[in-house]
C-alpha cells in the first residue's frame, strides 16, 4: 500500500512520542536509575498511562502506519499475552500491534503498548526471534524503564504527550521503498527534531542490559528459545552487512545498537539459564498447568516450548501487506523471495495467492490455494484465504457458502466473522449488511477494534440503521486520531430527537470520556486541524 507524504501537519503530530524512542535506544553515558517509589510512580497514574499508549496507537493508526489484519493480530496476541504472563509483572496490561513498516524496529511506550515492525518480523528467522524482540520491549514496562523516561523528559519540560510520537515516525519516514521527495524532506526535519529529544529520552545502557537480562529470563519461563535474543542481534548485524531483503536497517541499529560484546553476554545468559534448566523446572513442578486457561496463561514452564506452527504463514501475510501494492508484491515473489529458484515453498505459495487476492486476481490465487487446501485441509489461514479468493474472482456464491461452512466450524473466531463481514459488506446490499451485523454482534468488541468499529459502522449504514452507523463512525474516528472529529460527531447525533434514552446517555458518556483527550492534545499543543486523515 502507498503511504502518503507526511504533511506540515503530519510534522507537528511527529513529535508526539518521542519517548517510545524506538523502544531500545541507549546513550554513551550511564545514567543512575531513580529509586523505585520516586516521582516517577507520582507524576502519572496507570491510567494516564494507558491512555497517553492508545493515542500514540491511534496517531500511528491515522498516519497509516498500523497494520490492522485479524489473524495477524491474533498471532501477535498469542505471542505476546503468553511473555506478558511470563514477566515480572504479569498483571501489567498489554496492547500489542503492528506496523506496516519494513524497516527493522520495535518499541515500548506508556501503559504496556507495544509495537512491532513488519520488518522485524521478515528478518526473524523464528517465532522464537520476534518473541526475543518483544519479550526484550516487555521488560523496557516491567522495569519502569519507559515511566522513568518520561520522568526525565518532564524534568526538562519536554510535555508528556508531545514526547511520544517523533523518534517512531522520523525513524519510519527515513528510509524505505518507495518512499517520495516529500516524505525526505519531512523525514530530515523530523530527524533534527528528534535527535533533540533523544537525548533527553534515551535509555541508558544499563537500561539495556537490564532489559536483555530480563527478557532473556521473560523468554525462557514462556517456553521459547533463551538463545533466539542472541540469535537475532546477530542476524540484524549480518542483515545490516549485507544490506538484504530491501530493510533499512541502520535506523535499529542507532537505536538498538548492537556488539560483539552484547551478543557474547545474551549467548551467555542464556546458556546460563539453560544450565539450571533441571533446578528451574523442578521449582515449577508443584505448579500445575489449568485446563480452563489459555496457554499463555499457564503457569511458567508448562506452556508448549518453542514457537506456534503459524509463523512461517504470518510471514508470507506480513510480506504482502506490508509491501508497497499488491502488483509489487506480486513481484517480490516471482523475483524468488529468500533464495527459492524453482518452486517456492507452501507459505510462499501462500503469500504470492493474498497479493493476487488482493491484486484482484482471483483465480490465480484459487489455483495456488486449491493445491495448499488439499495438503493443509484444517487450515484456517488457507481456508480463510480460499473464500477470499473467489470474493476477488467476482464468485459470491462461492464466495458465500465458503464463508458460512467456516463460520459454521468457527463460530465465534474473529478473523472469520470479520472476513465474512467485509465480503457481505462488499456486495452492498441491505439483507446482507443485516446478515453482517448480526455476525458482527456475535463476537463483540472491546472498543478498540478497529477493523470490528468500521466493519460495524458500514454495516449499520447499509441495513439504514443511522443513528447507530452514526455512533460507530464516531468510534472509528476517534480509533483513527481524531478525537475532535469523534466529539463532533457525537455532538451532531445529540441533536437528533429520534435519539432513545440508553443511546442518548452512551453517546454523552463518550463524549465526556473523549473530551478530557482533546484538552490534553490542545494542551499539548495538538491543534484540531492537525488530528484530521
Amino acid at each position: 500500500m502507498n503511504r502518503p507524504p507526511i504533511s506540515r501537519n503530519g510534522l507537528a503530530l511527529a513529535v508526539f512520542a518521542a519517548l517510545c524512542a524506538s523502544g531500545s535506544i541507549c546513550t554513551a553515558q550511564e545514567t543512575a536509575l531513580p529509586e523505585l517509589g520516586s516521582s516517577a510512580g507520582e507524576m502519572i497514574t496507570p491510567a494516564q498511562e494507558a491512555q497517553y499508549g492508545g493515542y500514540t496507537l491511534h496517531q500511528l493508526r491515522q498516519m497509516n502506519y498500523v497494520l490492522d489484519d485479524p489473524l495477524l493480530d491474533s498471532w501477535l496476541q498469542t505471542m505476546g499475552h503468553r511473555l506478558g504472563a511470563n514477566s515480572d509483572n504479569p498483571k501489567q496490561p498489554y496492547t500489542f500491534f503492528l506496523l506496516r513498516d519494513r524497516q527493522i524496529n520495535a518499541f515500548a511506550t506508556l501503559g504496556g503498548y507495544i509495537g512491532t515492525n513488519a520488518g522485524l518480523v521478515l528478518t526473524a528467522k523464528t517465532e522464537d526471534e520476534v518473541a526475543a524482540v518483544i519479550s526484550h520491549e516487555i521488560s523496557h514496562v516491567t522495569q519502569k524503564h519507559v515511566i522513568r523516561s518520561v520522568e526525565r523528559a518532564k524534568k526538562d519540560q519536554i510535555p508528556i504527550m508531545l514526547a511520544a510520537l517523533g523518534v517512531i515516525v522520523a525513524a519510519q519516514s527515513a528510509g524505505g521503498p518507495g518512499k517520495s521527495s516529500d516524505n525526505a524532506t519531512a523525514a530530515a526535519m523530523l530527524s533534527a527534531q528528534a535527535l533533540m529529544i533523544q537525548r533527553q529520552i534515551d535509555y541508558t545502557r544499563s537500561n539495556e542490559s537490564e532489559a536483555d537480562r530480563i527478557g532473556i529470563q521473560t523468554l525462557y519461563r514462556a517456553g521459547y528459545n533463551p538463545d533466539a535474543l542472541a540469535d537475532f542481534f546477530a542476524r540484524m548485524e549480518s542483515v545490516t552487512r549485507a544490506n538484504a531483503g530491501g530493510y533499512n536497517a541502520p535506523d535499529y541499529l542507532r537505536s538498538h545498537p548492537v556488539s560483539a560484546t552484547r551478543i557474547s553476554e545474551a549467548r551467555d545468559r542464556a546458556h546460563k539459564m539453560q544450565e539450571n534448566r533441571a533446578e528451574l523446572n523442578a521449582s515449577r513442578t508443584s505448579v500445575p498447568s489449568n485446563p480452563l486457561l489459555p496457554e499463555f496463561a499457564q503457569p511458567a514452564g508448562t506452556q508448549k516450548a518453542g514457537g506456534s506452527s503459524d509463523f512461517i504463514w504470518a510471514k508470507e501475510r506480513m510480506r504482502v501487506l506490508s509491501a508497497i501494492s499488491p502488483g509489487a508484491a506480486i513481484i517480490e515473489y516471482r523475483r524468488g523471495i529468500d533464495g527459492f529458484e524453482s518452486k517456492p515453498s507452501d507459505a510462499h505459495q501462500y503469500g504470492l495467492a493474498l497479493a493476487y487476492i488482493a491484486n484482484r486476481q482471483g483465480n490465480d490465487a484459487e489455483l495456488l490455494l486449491a493445491e495448499l487446501g488439499k495438503k493443509y485441509p484444517d487450515h484456517l489461514w488457507i481456508a480463510i484465504a480460499r473464500a477470499q479468493a473467489a470474493q476477488a474472482a467476482k464468485k459470491p456464491l462461492q464466495a458465500e457458502s465458503r464463508f458460512e461452512q467456516l463460520v459454521s466450524k468457527y463460530p465465534e473466531n474473529r478473523a472469520v466473522v470479520l472476513a465474512y463481514a467485509d465480503f457481505l459488506l462488499e456486495l452492498d446490499s441491505a439483507d446482507k449488511a443485516q446478515r453482517a451485523q448480526n455476525l458482527l454482534r456475535r463476537i463483540g468488541s472491546d472498543g478498540e477494534d478497529f477493523v470490528y468499529q468500521r466493519l460495524l459502522a458500514r454495516a449499520y449504514e447499509l441495513s439504514g440503521n443511522t443513528l447507530r452507523a452514526a455512533e460507530a463512525y464516531a468510534e472509528v474516528a476517534f480509533l483513527n486520531g481524531r478525537v475532535d472529529d469523534a466529539i463532533s460527531q457525537l455532538s451532531t447525533l445529540l441533536k437528533n430527537d429520534d435519539l432513545d434514552y440508553y443511546q442518548r446517555a452512551r453517546v454523552e458518556a463518550r463524549i465526556a470520556e473523549f473530551m478530557p483527550i482533546s484538552l490534553e492534545l490542545k494542551r499539548q499543543g495538538i491543534k484540531p486541524e492537525q488530528q484530521g486523515g
